[in-house]
């Protein structure tokens, strides 16, 4: 009835047709066969006489981008209406005389002080209604139009004054939006974008089932952002105010950008997204950037942090449809987590050159210098509170060479994949709500233990939206899809009849896009795709608690199915209410797990199911820390244990990195990686 909007790898970059798409610039406009290489820079934080101390240790290191003023507004506009362009200016011109380009931000993520103290009303409020104050960031309502304007306004003057400078590589709109208002204007806009989508009032109340509970609405003055009910919310309610949300940010973005490319059509324009972060669609904003940026954080003390990095990497590789820009990372250690731990010798190179071999052609950090004062005083810079002696600073620079000598080899070129992990974010809204059978099950948590289980395989992924075309993969892998479209269950279907392989987790197809759950408790055409003839009852499990099969021990969820005459069980349930009954269910290249297999088991039946679908490793045989990655003609090997391997190759290898040549085997050391060419 109300389809999401076509989703293809960025057919249009800027919400036209491919065509206009074609004629936008893109992150190699700014990249000019490089790989850019820096960071945020702050220098309003510093006297001027450090600003000249920067660049020469820029030049060292190899830095060529810099993201400037990202956190400005109250520096350029210290009262209502003034501009202070002076000290940018002198900036500018300095990182231009030594050769590093710059992508402007414009400063709107950070309102100043005083917009929020004359004007009230751009200020967000949560969901119990209380105002969210200055003396942060991101503090501003979305839906404001005094935001808006003040926003739109100053960046019109950056735009207009910096368009012709030949610093300018980028544009960068806002900062990491992520901010969710809920206040009166809030509510007005709510109720107008709720008037687009459905029309009428009856079409509300039945997309919202508002026949529950007494909800029925007979004004739309009546409808209400998600605010704190005395009860469960309405979770159709939630789920369209998290659309908004995403939208109403869109709309800022929008405004902005289309500013600065009224001004600079030549220019390219990205905003940063947060990784898998709930709040924004990241496939429909994807569709509106020229570049598609993200930043990156792992936790050095994780055991799976490479892993996660794969997982967004493959993500943000997919949105952009290419090459793409880790516009954030960290030097060193973070500053938000109970303990924040730095890198271990050789991991920033390790994580860097990941993110190169997964399709980037930037790698920045935030930030530049580590600030002295602030929230984010010890979050580490590419320059630590050690200086230029310090030993970040000597692996940045080693970083920086590296990457100045890969620029020419990879830049543009594209890591292709056989495995499409099918992902939504109106999926995942849908599922994250209260009244569900299990809190325990978390969106986030399935898409990690089922990327995980390949990346360990050793194979490459993208992900795709599930109305995406799916002809060009081999595998389509469905962690867990809640929510479905018709159109995308149909996309799923036709993916089998045309000769593709499926492999789905459970909750899987069990609502459509209005969170009303389909008949028989997951869609037909899906039952018989699956060879499902009865899903009897959902069986979720305790923490701590598994569930025993013929194969594997199964955690978190089990389900009470029965199986159609056609389908084989390839793992049963033994012992318990569910004993003899199908864990694993297939009918013909239809796969369909009722469980989450403990992590070993899970890795082999997808390699397995991978394998018989055609797909397999890029070199056959490696050590189980070793990750593999072919971009273009090019082998990336990345060795993320501490102990030394021999990794066997196929044939005579060249390493970019060392200049050495490789017949047969390589030995990489702790943390260590090779950019091989056959």
């Amino acid at each position: 009835m109300r389809p999401h909007p076509p989703h293809t790898a960025r057919a249009a970059r800027t919400g036209g047709s491919p065509a206009t798409a074609a004629a936008r610039p893109g992150l190699a406009d700014a990249a000019r066969g490089r790989i850019l290489f820096g960071g945020d820079y702050n220098p309003e934080q510093w006297p001027e006489a450090t600003w000249h101390e920067d660049v020469a240790l820029m030049r060292e290191a190899g830095v060529n981008s810099v993201t400037l003023g990202v956190f400005s507004w109250s520096r350029i506009e210290p009262e209502p209406g003034a501009r202070e362009f002076g000290w940018l200016d002198t900036v500018m011109d300095l990182l231009h005389a030594n050769g590093v380009g710059v992508v402007l931000a414009t400063p709107t993520a950070a309102p100043p002080p005083w917009l929020g103290r004359l004007h009230p009303d751009t200020l967000p409020r949560d969901e119990n209604g209380d105002v969210e104050w200055w003396g942060g960031r991101q503090h501003f309502s979305h839906s404001s139009a005094t935001y808006r304007r003040y926003a739109a306004a100053i960046t019109e003057d950056l735009a207009a004054r910096y368009g012709a400078h030949p610093a300018l590589t980028m544009w960068h709109i806002n900062n990491e939006y992520c901010t969710a208002d809920h206040g009166d204007e809030a509510a007005v806009a709510f109720r107008r974008w709720l008037r687009a989508r459905y029309g009428t009032l009856d079409a509300l109340n039945r997309a919202w089932g508002t026949a529950f509970w007494s909800q029925g609405y007979d004004s739309w003055d009546a409808v209400l952002p998600a605010r704190r009910p005395h009860h469960l919310k309405n979770p159709a309610q939630v789920l369209d105010f998290r659309r908004f949300t995403s939208d109403a940010l869109l709309e800022c973005y929008l405004v902005e950008r289309d500013i600065v490319t009224r001004h600079t059509p030549h220019i390219p324009v990205t905003t940063n997204f947060m990784p898998l972060f709930i709040g924004q669609d990241a496939w429909r904003w994807a569709e509106e950037e020229d570049v598609v940026s993200v930043d990156l954080y792992p936790d050095p003390r994780d055991p799976l942090a490479a892993q996660h990095g794969a997982l967004v990497q493959d993500l943000t590789r997919s949105q952009a449809g290419g090459p793409w820009m880790l516009m954030e990372q960290a030097a060193g250690p973070v500053d938000w987590r109970a303990v924040n731990h730095p890198k271990a010798r050789g991991l920033n190179r390790l994580w860097s050159l990941q993110a190169v071999a997964r399709g980037a052609d930037a790698v920045c950090y935030f930030q530049w210098r580590q600030s002295r004062q602030g929230a984010e005083k010890f979050h580490s810079g590419m320059i630590g509170h050690a200086g230029e002696r310090g030993r970040t600073f000597q692996e940045i620079k080693l970083i920086g060479a590296e990457l100045a000598r890969l620029g020419p080899e990879v830049a543009g070129r594209r890591a292709t994949a056989d495995i499409a992990v099918l992902h939504d974010w109106h999926a995942w809204w849908a599922g994250a709500q209260d009244g569900r059978p299990s809190r325990h099950v978390d969106h986030p948590t399935i898409l990690h233990a089922w990327h995980r289980a390949l990346w360990e395989s050793h194979l490459t992924t993208d992900f795709a939206h599930p109305e995406q075309d799916l002809s060009g993969y081999r595998l389509v892998v469905v962690p867990q899809l809640y929510s479905m479209t018709d159109t995308a269950v149909g996309n799923l279907v036709d993916h089998v009849r045309g000769g593709g392989t499926v492999v789905a987790g459970f909750l899987t197809g069990v609502v459509d896009e209005d969170d009303r759950v389909r008949p028989g408790g997951m869609d037909a055409r899906l039952r018989e795709l699956f060879g499902i003839d009865v899903l009897h009852e959902w069986w979720p499990l305790e923490p701590g608690e598994s569930a025993g099969t013929d194969a594997f021990r199964g955690i978190l969820w089990s389900e009470e199915l029965e199986k159609a005459d056609d389908a084989t069980t390839e793992a049963a349930y033994r012992g318990g209410e569910l004993d003899g009954l199908p864990a694993v269910l297939r009918r013909d290249r239809a796969w369909y797990l009722s469980t989450l297999p403990e992590p070993d088991a899970l890795r082999a039946l997808l390699a397995r199911v991978a394998a018989d679908a055609g797909v397999h490793p890029v070199v056959e045989g490696l050590p189980p820390q070793v990750e593999a990655v072919r971009r273009g003609e090019l082998l990336f090997l990345l060795h993320h244990g501490r102990e030394p391997v021999t990794v066997d190759l196929p044939g005579t290898h060249h390493d970019l990195l060392t200049g050495r040549t490789h017949a047969d085997r390589i030995t990489l050391g702790r943390h260590g990686a090779a950019v091989l060419r056959p």
